[in-house]
């Protein structure tokens, strides 16, 4: 059988964030996910395979390419695809849109915790970026959290009016102020030094850490991490790779044990008070890609 080919636009037209994270939470009712990942380099490019298997769910690897050279040419940095593969027997079903996959992966990871820890009255949302992710937030918590006002901020003021234009949001120029009077804090940099004080957090508020992939990069200090009760979706993907939590349990400013709990324990993500500040941690994983990549074949299925 031919696999179905689902590219980015015409895939998302039949996509709804809320039905994504109904799908995120039921993937992970499944038998714990198995997962690994394969670089390859040829000097400055890089292939990266992800690659996941789900019992109940299927496989996926998803592939892609790294070419910085490629932005001197007006041509995309970053390309690739994903491929499903039946749980059944094992045959391809479908190649889907990297992008496509990457954008409702990444904000509906950050919109299923929020949906559970952040205060359903929240009316104030700010996104700090204005890179890619800030668009897919928007989109995502939108749909969560209807008629909320959106602050960008952003260190280049530029990038973050013309992401404010587009989205009719708000540009903050002063990051302390603008954290001190959010109720949802989604951050999404590219930072290796954190850009987020605990002195700045409120009580009440949620905090949806998303940039940091790499063991040297961090979006908040140890002072934000004391101060809030920390979530994860996967304790595999985080503690001991991204260095929003390696590094402050390697100096013992944390511990692994004031982690409450990963998707696998989705009971446990809940607000205790409306006092309670909550930090979750989307360190993303090859998992979260599968259960994106089926929920999209099933909804192009029957669109």
């Amino acid at each position: 059988m031919t696999p179905t080919v689902i590219p980015f636009a015409e895939g998302q037209a039949h996509l709804d964030w809320i039905a994504l994270t109904d799908a995120l939470a039921a993937g992970h009712s499944l038998p714990k996910a198995e997962i690994a990942d394969t670089f390859l380099y040829r000097d400055p490019d890089t292939l990266l395979n992800r690659a996941a298997w789900i019992d109940g769910l299927g496989l996926a690897v998803k592939s892609a390419t790294i070419f910085p050279g490629n932005a001197a040419q007006g041509g995309s940095t970053v390309n690739g695809g994903v491929m499903l593969f039946s749980d059944r027997d094992g045959t391809l079903q479908a190649i889907v849109d990297f992008h496509l996959v990457t954008k409702w992966k990444t904000a509906g990871d950050s919109l299923l915790a929020a949906r559970r820890l952040a205060r359903p009255d929240s009316k104030r949302i700010l996104i700090v970026g204005a890179g890619t992710q800030a668009r897919g937030l928007h989109a995502a918590y939108s749909a969560a959290f209807p008629g909320a006002q959106f602050t960008v901020w952003n260190r280049t003021a530029k990038n973050a009016e013309t992401v404010a234009q587009e989205l009719g949001m708000t540009v903050a120029t002063s990051l302390q102020d603008a954290v001190a009077t959010a109720d949802i804090i989604t951050s999404a940099t590219m930072s290796t030094d954190p850009v987020i004080r605990g002195d700045w957090l409120q009580p009440g508020q949620h905090v949806d850490l998303i940039g940091a992939y790499r063991p040297d990069m961090r979006e908040v200090d140890d002072a934000a991490l004391h101060r809030g009760t920390l979530f994860v979706d996967s304790i595999d993907t985080t503690i001991d790779h991204i260095g929003e939590l390696k590094i402050p349990v390697q100096t013992g400013a944390i511990s692994a044990d004031d982690i409450v709990a990963d998707y696998y324990n989705l009971d446990a993500f809940q607000r205790r008070s409306d006092d309670e500040i909550t930090i979750f941690k989307n360190g993303g994983g090859a998992h979260l890609d599968l259960m994106t990549s089926r929920y999209i074949l099933d909804r192009w299925s029957t669109r």
